[in-house]
């Protein structure tokens, strides 16, 4: 018998004794309250026997308190498991796991599975084996879902790093890798499938190995229906999951093939409300349906809380209150096979989550593994400090640019130059496609306040190609200045906008001395930035307080003096670059049509 096997033996055996001997006694006691069962979706009254880390009755338990039992009186309060965010990028927060722990268990959020594919794109092997090192010193449970590929789009954009099939031994081989996460690179499946099938080959690949070993696969199917959902859904194994569904249409289909739909409702991606359609008008079974965070801003996770604010504008959007605590208990737990969270059950995890309000989701106590690990928002345990090495924190190596480097210029001896432009779609990373006249000045053309035209690059800073891209961005709403920052999905190259030139190249340059961070410069002058050293993503030095503080303040900064009128500007900017969503995007390569794997001229000759 296997350690980890034996040890569990151990435990299951004491807890039968706990049970059946007249003179042992449970740990704790939460007595009074009413269980939300996710199994039958119920409500009842009942108490909640623990012993050390797990749960030992659920009803009359009595018998089971001793001299040295703890009471916690818990009348008129909901007792329900704790919750899991099945889909979320420790990275889009700017915190470590540390941090992001800290904020999030006070809560009721229990369980993360994270991706790391973007520290894997700037870091590679090296970067999210780092990650998952930290995770493994926290008390909540923390697990991760690797990328089969790194870039996404190889040809469309420059990553730090490679992934391959050929890294799955190492990394699907960990106990806290739960599987392969979002195959984002067979996202555009007729381009993909005409233009770089050596992609499906490597995937196919990466995903046989990782079901040989029993792990899971995330897949990433925004806009697939019919045939080239079908296949998207082959490519994974089968059982899969989509966290880009944004219609009630795809819903619908997703669901009726089986497919886990993780009805994201994040900082700037909100899809939440459209998903559930399908299980409302419908009437479809939602055990499938899952509610995740999937990119979570500092500021928004400490103002506004985490899984239990999605629960609750998922209720507010007329779900069951402990069917949409289901769709972060239960169902997660089942799509991923943990076995022991997800459910109040003899045996399970003692993770468990009282709650004052069923439907505004206040959280009163959370108890992670048997331990009461926060009292009203406040954490009441100790998490342990991680730095992490040097070898994480040198990731930008880009020489300052210049002005003129950034020019988006025409050869045309003309005032006026019609040009393509990405459209921002507010709280979507999906963008839209349009063209503009601009001026032009000695052959520059020039940002268009009027129109809201401004010039959208990305600097490549890995050092691999030192390109360029160049386009324009309609619908940032800015209105004077520069936002630059080394947080640009999901290759993390430097991408920067603004009203002009000299601004955009001091905002990068400000970005590439920090090693890499967000900087906003407004006539020359800084006005506000965050060095994000770990991968040019996440900040191993300021508290998940002292970055949501900084955050809400740069946010504010650009709102007042930058007048920029976009939610989450920071966020929405690091989604422009992502070329797994359609319909245009910006990479260092130029501006790339997403549908048909190309990349477009920004000036229409």
């Amino acid at each position: 018998m296997e350690a980890e096997n034996f040890k569990e033996a151990i435990q299951r055996r004491k807890l039968i004794d706990v049970l059946l001997d007249q003179h042992l006694f449970a740990d704790l006691v939460l007595q009074g309250g009413y269980i939300i069962n996710t199994v039958t979706r119920e409500i009842y009254q009942a108490d909640v026997a623990i012993k050390d880390e797990y749960i030992l009755l659920v009803g009359d338990v009595k018998d089971l308190i001793g001299a040295s039992t703890t009471i916690e009186d818990v009348s008129g309060k909901f007792i329900s498991p704790g919750f899991i965010d099945s889909h979320m990028h420790f990275e889009s927060s700017m915190l470590t796991c540390t941090e992001f722990s800290r904020l999030s268990i006070p809560t009721g959020t229990t369980t993360l599975v994270g991706d790391p594919h973007e520290i894997g794109n700037v870091l590679g092997v090296h970067g999210m084996q780092e990650m998952i090192k930290e995770a493994k010193t926290l008390p909540n449970q923390i697990y991760f879902t690797v990328p089969a590929a790194v870039p996404d789009a190889p040809g469309l954009e420059t990553a730090g790093e490679e992934v391959t099939a050929k890294h799955m031994n190492d990394l699907l081989n960990d106990e806290n890798v739960q599987g392969i996460g979002e195959i984002q690179s067979f996202s555009n499946i007729n381009p993909v499938y005409q233009n770089a099938p050596e992609l499906i080959d490597d995937l196919v690949a990466a995903v046989s190995y990782a079901n040989s070993i029993g792990k899971t696969v995330e897949g990433n199917a925004p806009g697939l229906l019919g045939k080239e959902l079908a296949a998207h859904i082959i490519s994974g194994g089968t059982h899969i999951s989509c966290h880009e569904t944004t219609t009630k249409e795809e819903t619908v289909e997703k669901l009726r093939y089986g497919v886990s739909v993780f009805m994201r409702e994040g900082s700037s991606q909100r899809n939440m409300a459209e998903c559930v359609r399908a299980i409302k008008e419908e009437g479809l079974d939602s055990r499938r349906a899952i509610v995740v965070s999937d990119d979570m801003a500092a500021d928004d996770l400490l103002a506004d809380g985490h899984m239990n604010d999605i629960i609750k504008r998922t209720i507010a959007e007329g779900i069951d209150p402990v069917e949409a605590i289901q769709m972060a208990t239960i169902n997660p737990a089942t799509h991923f096979g943990f076995k022991d969270v997800g459910v109040l059950a003899p045996g399970k995890r003692a993770n468990v989550v009282v709650i004052d309000n069923l439907n505004e989701m206040t959280i009163d106590k959370v108890y992670l593994n048997g331990n009461a690990a926060a009292d009203k928002g406040e954490l009441t345990i100790d998490l342990p400090s991680y730095t992490y090495p040097e070898s994480t924190k040198t990731s930008v190596k880009r020489k300052r640019v210049k002005t003129e480097d950034l020019h988006i210029t025409t050869n045309r001896n003309s005032n006026k130059a019609r040009v393509r432009s990405i459209v921002a779609i507010p709280d979507q990373n999906l963008t839209g496609a349009e063209e503009f006249n601009l001026n032009v000045s000695g052959g520059v053309v020039e940002p268009c306040l009027q129109q809201d035209v401004l010039p959208l690059l990305v600097v490549e800073r890995h050092g691999r190609s030192n390109r360029i891209g160049k386009t324009f961005l309609h619908g940032f709403q800015l209105q004077s200045g520069a936002i630059a920052e080394s947080v640009a999905h999901d290759t993390h190259n430097i991408i920067v906008t603004g009203t002009n030139y000299d601004d955009m190249a001091t905002a990068v340059n400000r970005v590439i001395a920090m090693n890499g961070g967000i900087a906003m410069i407004n006539e020359g002058r800084v006005i506000g930035d965050l060095p994000l050293k770990v991968g040019g993503l996440i900040s191993d030095e300021l508290s998940g307080k002292e970055v949501s503080d900084r955050v809400d303040e740069m946010s504010r900064l650009a709102k007042e003096e930058l007048g920029c009128g976009i939610h989450v500007p920071f966020m929405h900017l690091s989604f422009w670059s992502l070329v797994t969503s359609p319909e245009w995007k910006i990479t260092d390569m130029g501006l790339i049509d997403v549908n048909q794997f190309e990349v477009l001229p920004t000036v229409v000759e």
